[in-house]
């Protein structure tokens, strides 16, 4: 990420058409901003939500509300609650997303 010749600015998220995504099961509803080179987006799961890909690129991603479950290629798991985040770089290390009850997530990328 290099957020670079970006003018200060405001986002008002309830403005941004909800986009689905769905997963191999539940869905994902992506609320996204493009700063730049630098994507930025409000993210809702639905409660049972697996992702559909393994992901390669890199984010920081905030869980705002819910139960975030992360796994990564080589079979670690990690469990993210509201006020926790993770980060990870461009292709370094295969991850997906699911959880059971439902979660609510910024992330830059």
């Amino acid at each position: 990420m290099e957020l670079t010749a970006v003018p200060f600015g405001i986002t008002d998220w309830s403005t941004l058409e909800p986009e689905l995504h769905p997963g191999i099961t539940g869905s994902a509803w992506w609320r996204t901003g493009h700063f730049g080179t630098t994507r930025v987006r409000m993210v809702e799961y639905t409660p049972g939500y697996l992702a559909d890909h393994w992901c390669w690129r890199g984010h920081v991603l905030l869980c705002l509300e819910g139960e975030l479950h992360t796994e990564l290629e080589d079979g670690r798991q990690f469990t993210l609650t509201a006020g926790m985040s993770y980060q990870v770089g461009n292709n370094m290390e295969g991850h997906r997303s699911s959880t059971r009850v439902g979660a609510k997530l910024f992330i830059v990328d």
